[in-house]
């Protein structure tokens, strides 16, 4: 196990003796998330009162909170972001949304990942997030604290999901939600309670939906359509558009046929929103086939929004005699052409939305109606097949990311559905393919839960090609999760390969969070089911991890003893570089007890054996080591030359923490030769190093720390 943390890229120049370091402010990051504002139909009076709170919360220095509920469809986000939209020029320092899917298929969005997401878009680095999600809040709200900032919670399940995400400072927070949460009244929140639309202010919509004459032709007939559709602003625009696309077709037609449907579909209902079902009916009966089916079978995503692949693949089909498929580009496939073709028709339908970058949403109560349409009207056959290549073009996409990010880590063999399997674009690079997984995480922890129970090798096998992202940008909870779901689906399958490796790789999320005792206990647990398997070289690499567990709880000897053992045993069970990574782990150890020579050897040998497998970052790692053994030797001349070399490749890497490491020995190199100043200097460093690895309250962070604080104290401290 390579302990591989890596984060955003450290710009420094030389340090003393020809290395000189300063330490450089991140840029402010104003984020601009709220989607486009739609045009609104006369509720002034509400913008009216949702103005008066903002304005009396500001003149007593307080923070506004308002919580928008109502019908689904009834106009919440959109009176929400007509509103914050124009308070753009007050608060200057960003627009932060989050969607909090009450209404999603696969549960209400964990509020620790939204804090998590909005640290990162306020320009925290993705490895300083803390793990922890109290640790995680405290840090958002100091940050937004002296922020003018406005916040939209989108679709919130309950005030305890949304308390965690209210800002500090005196900004505007506005919160939606089909159900009213008198809960949040403790927190200063004013509740404002969205009514459907009034006859006429409905028919205006109607009218500037249309933009020609017919409402004016016909205004009873528009004034009975718009109460066919409760007054409801997603059912009058869905009726809107159904309508803009016959020009030459009466609203009468529209009348009578919407009412024969809604009696028809009153068991189908929603409670409250029947009459949006009965339009969407309309507006679905007249889709062409291919979109109609495109509209059903977008019904079974189990996340909010999704790319232009995700279409392709749920339409495309596979060839004559295909047992299964490769993967392959989403935008090389036949059935690319006709599913774009379709997602036009779906948005001139106004059953799409935009979000950003070519993504689509479908709105909660569409994509319930499109699940329903898909349950009658697709096979259940048809319907497992769809919901598997989509499975599968996250799972191949993924792995495709992993590859990209990772090329040295075992992945495992990835069983894919007959196809065809589509992956995404992922752009260039190791950081684009990091992006991707990123930016895709809440539905690929929503295609882990549902392989669960419907594919559960994917579930397994999605959480293993997640290790690049949760390694480097440390998404510690949802490292937790996905790799409890992917073990209790390997458990499920009886697989002891898969089962092993959720254990390893969660096991080191586990470390991570600081349950040593319970990442133990998991690496012992795979090191048993190696060994039951009969698999030698899968039992070995477990030393490694067994020992960097025992490291961590302090019972060094014992951790000398596995790495010694995997230094001897891997290299005959053909992983000559895990080998030299328990070279390397000795030596660091060697360290801790104060055996600097026993440490050379170690690191000695274990660059030699890393560099000659190509694992550069790794071997950087041993240089390290053998600069500070140099140093606890008092070789200053051969310590530094050593440093200064592993400085070098772990920059060019963006490897935040070892990046750190080096850079604190260079300063104990500093301190050693009697030169304050770059010392100074270089702890400087090293903390805002180990701050963006997310490591700042690391035991090394707080050595580098007080040594800092200590140079800062005395007279002649100051940099050089």
């Amino acid at each position: 196990m390579s302990g591989t943390v890596y984060g955003p890229a450290v710009q420094a120049h030389t340090v003393y003796g020809g290395v000189h370091v300063r330490a450089q402010e991140p840029a402010p990051r104003r984020p601009w998330q709220l989607p486009a504002s739609a045009p609104i139909t006369n509720r002034s009076a509400e913008l009216d009162v949702l103005e008066e709170r903002r304005l009396r919360a500001g003149q007593g220095g307080h923070h506004t909170l308002v919580s928008l509920s109502g019908l689904g469809g009834v106009g919440k986000t959109a009176l929400a972001l007509a509103w914050l939209h124009r308070l753009r020029a007050d608060f200057p320092d960003g627009q932060l949304y989050a969607d909090l899917g009450a209404q999603s298929p696969a549960g209400p969005t964990d509020p620790a990942e939204v804090v998590g997401r909005f640290l990162r878009a306020l320009g925290v680095a993705a490895a300083q997030v803390p793990a922890a999600f109290a640790e995680r809040g405290t840090l958002y709200r100091s940050l937004t604290a002296g922020l003018k900032l406005v916040v939209l919670l989108d679709d919130a399940a309950s005030a305890a999901q949304v308390r965690p995400l209210l800002p500090g400072g005196a900004g505007v927070t506005a919160v939606t939600s089909r159900w009213r949460l008198p809960g949040l009244t403790v927190d200063g929140c004013h509740l404002v309670q969205l009514e459907p639309l009034g006859v006429e202010d409905g028919v205006e919509l109607l009218a500037a939906t249309l933009a020609d004459g017919r409402v004016d032709a016909q205004p009873e007939q528009a004034r009975a359509l718009v109460t066919l559709c409760a007054g409801l602003p997603l059912a009058v625009r869905v009726a809107g558009a159904r309508l803009a696309a016959r020009p030459r077709r009466g609203i009468t037609t529209m009348v009578r046929a919407l009412a024969k449907e809604h009696e028809r579909l009153e068991g189908l209902a929603i409670e409250g929103d029947h009459n949006v079902r009965a339009a969407l009916d309309q507006t679905y009966q007249e889709l062409p086939e291919g979109a109609a089916r495109l509209y059903r079978l977008l019904g079974l995503h189990p996340g909010t929004e999704f790319g232009d692949a995700v279409a392709i693949a749920v339409l495309a089909r596979p060839g004559p005699g295909d047992a299964a498929s490769a993967p392959a580009p989403a935008a090389e496939s036949p059935a690319a052409a006709d599913a774009l073709a379709s997602l036009d028709l779906l948005h001139d339908a106004n059953l799409l939305t935009d979000t950003d970058e070519d993504r689509h949403r479908l709105h909660d109560l569409v994509r319930l109606h499109a699940a329903a349409k898909a349950a009658q009207d697709e096979p259940p056959r048809e319907r497992a097949a769809a919901l598997r290549r989509i499975a599968d073009h996250y799972l191949a996409t993924a792995t495709a990311a992993e590859y990209a990010v990772d090329p040295q880590h075992r992945t495992m063999a990835r069983d894919y559905g007959p196809g065809p399997v589509l992956t995404d674009e992922l752009g260039t690079g190791p950081e684009a393919a990091l992006d991707w997984q990123e930016r895709e995480l809440p539905t690929l922890m929503a295609v882990v839960r549902l392989a669960r129970g419907a594919f559960p090798e994917v579930a397994w096998q999605l959480a293993d090609a997640l290790w690049p992202l949760f390694l480097r940008r440390k998404f510690y909870e949802e490292w937790r999760t996905a790799h409890q779901e992917g073990l209790a689906a390997a458990e499920e399958l009886r697989d002891t390969a898969a089962q092993c490796r959720m254990l390893t790789s969660g096991g080191v999320g586990v470390l991570g969070l600081g349950e040593h005792t319970r990442a133990l206990e998991m690496f012992e647990r795979a090191a048993r089911q190696f060994q039951a398997d009969g698999d030698a070289l899968g039992h070995a690499r477990t030393l490694n991890y067994r020992g960097l567990a025992l490291q961590r709880l302090g019972r060094l000897d014992e951790a000398t003893r596995c790495f010694r053992l995997a230094a001897r045993e891997l290299p005959g069970v053909g992983d000559v570089r895990a080998g030299g990574l328990a070279r390397l782990n000795l030596a660091d150890v060697a360290l801790a007890l104060g055996r600097p020579d026993e440490a050379v050897v170690h690191a000695t040998a274990a660059h030699t054996t890393l560099l000659g497998a190509g694992d550069t970052y790794n071997a950087a790692r041993a240089d390290i080591l053998l600069g500070r053994a140099h140093l606890a030797r008092g070789a200053a001349d051969l310590a530094e030359g050593r440093l200064t070399a592993a400085l070098t490749v772990l920059r060019a890497m963006s490897a935040a923490y070892e990046t750190a490491r080096a850079l604190h020995a260079l300063a104990e190199l500093a301190e050693h030769r009697g030169l304050p100043g770059p010392a100074r200097a270089a702890y400087l460093e090293a903390l805002t190093s180990y701050d963006t690895a997310g490591r700042a309250a690391s035991p090394d962070a707080r050595s580098a720390r007080a040594r800092f604080e200590a140079l800062s104290a005395t007279p002649d401290g100051g940099p050089a």
